[in-house]
């Protein structure tokens, strides 16, 4: 290509405040995601390139070298360097829209990207395992019997021994917290503060008041939890005890046993939100054990992708055939292939999750250390889970997500998360973009803060 067609393709290159070669690097990178630069193009000469863009040679060198050394340009001696995407941009952790590569980082959702090469893989299988299934009536009922099999055997695994006809498929965690309220109708629902904004919708869409009781990053308070339990006597509590979203929180063994006991003086029932539990990052990482009695719902909504609309509730085989014969049930129901290419990814989900974990752990880290030390917010850094939970000291968070909104940065106010509104100091920083995103998250932060 010419000169003047990279140029064209890179657009307004230069950032604020970013060296003119890491800004040049990165602004080729979006190029190529976006399609504006074919892979396999050859480059123009250094010197004219430069000549063009206005500036020296030595700062096109070091940006070539950049793509080169992490594999989105290839040089062969004696020919042109030629345009590449590299095997890892495909196999991102965070989606474009949070990466900074769509010139935007939107941190609203603290959520994965697919595991590319693995679910592409899956589908095909998936594909070539549908032949029996296209011969039935396509009626989901409670799921396929392979993927309840594939979940019960793995609470088994886990110390929970749960039978296939324990297990219902749905929709994501989503649609298991939709069907149980459909089923259990409470009047009343015990929510955390904060807790996943989701499933507030969710509990209040199907007509519950919400009572709340306080989490911050060092855990829960069990005199509010008690209070909270006893409003909703005789109702619904929805709780988040593994790495809890939005802060990170991980239930002690010791609470879990006092809230299974609170829980059942109360007449209430437990539905555990454990979407988060794989996404343990510490070093000597093990499952916590989980709350007696309560009724489990999961999903791969957070360890393999959002898209995967496929999750499960794990309840009494009494409770199951209830939910079975409800009227959303089928509504709120996996399709049949998302829920084969489930049973694939879920056979074997090890490979992606550790790769998952390692990459979540290392960012986490990252923007943890940009972050330390600063007497404008305060943070713990969290033992899972995707974010990071900022109490800010001297800017209202709504302020903050306005100014960042300026910077091309989306982020989620505290209040956001809050069934009272409250938490107005509060903000959810997700580390899941990679770490070029999260240093420019940092910079925004600062700049937006300084007042």
């Amino acid at each position: 290509m010419s000169e003047d067609q990279l140029v064209r393709a890179v657009g307004e290159w230069r950032r604020p405040g970013v060296a003119l070669a890491e800004a040049l690097a990165g602004a080729v990178r979006e190029a190529v995601l976006d399609g504006r630069l074919r892979t396999g193009s050859g480059l123009p000469a250094e010197r004219r390139l430069a000549a063009t863009l206005g500036v020296s040679r030595g700062t096109v060198t070091a940006a070539l070298t950049r793509l080169r050394d992490d594999g989105w340009v290839r040089t062969r001696h004696g020919s042109a360097s030629t345009v590449r995407l590299p095997a890892r941009a495909a196999e991102r952790i965070a989606p474009v829209s949070a990466s900074g590569e769509s010139r935007s980082i939107d941190l609203r959702r603290a959520v994965p990207a697919a595991p590319r090469s693995a679910y592409l893989a899956a589908t095909e299988r998936a594909l070539v395992r549908m032949a029996p299934l296209l011969a039935e009536d396509g009626e989901p009922g409670a799921g396929l019997p392979e993927l309840r099999a594939l979940v019960a055997e793995r609470y088994t695994r886990e110390g929970l021994p749960t039978r296939p006809e324990q297990i219902l498929v749905t929709s994501g965690t989503r649609g298991a917290l939709a069907l149980l309220c459909a089923q259990l109708r409470p009047r009343v629902a015990a929510v955390e503060i904060p807790t996943f904004f989701d499933a507030l919708r969710v509990l209040r869409g199907a007509g519950a008041r919400l009572v709340g009781c306080r989490v911050t990053t060092e855990g829960w308070d069990l005199d509010q939890l008690d209070d909270a339990l006893g409003a909703a006597r005789g109702g619904l509590a929805y709780l988040v005890p593994d790495f809890q979203n939005p802060t990170g929180a991980l239930m002690t063994a010791q609470v879990r046993r006092a809230v299974a006991e609170l829980a059942a003086r109360h007449g209430v029932v437990l539905v555990v939100d454990e979407t988060m539990r794989d996404l343990d990052l510490r070093d000597a990482a093990g499952p916590e054990p989980r709350i007696r009695r309560a009724v489990l719902i999961g999903s791969a909504a957070k360890a393999v992708w959002g898209g995967l609309r496929v999750g499960w509730i794990r309840g009494s085989a009494g409770l199951i055939g209830e939910l079975s014969g409800n009227p959303l049930c089928g509504p709120l129901s996996a399709a049949p292939m998302q829920q084969m290419i489930a049973v694939e990814l879920l056979g074997d989900p090890d490979t992606v999750l550790r790769r998952r974990q390692a990459e979540l752990r290392r960012q986490r880290d990252h923007l943890s250390g940009l972050l330390a030390g600063d007497d404008r917010w305060h943070f713990a850094v969290p033992p899972g889970g995707l974010s990071l939970w900022l109490r800010l000291t001297g800017t209202r968070s709504d302020t903050v997500v306005e100014r960042a909104r300026a910077h091309r940065l989306d982020l989620s106010a505290g209040s956001r998360f809050a069934a009272d509104a409250t938490l107005t100091h509060h903000l959810r920083v997700p580390y899941t973009p990679p770490v070029p995103a999260l240093d420019h998250i940092a910079a925004v932060l600062d700049e937006v803060c300084r007042d």
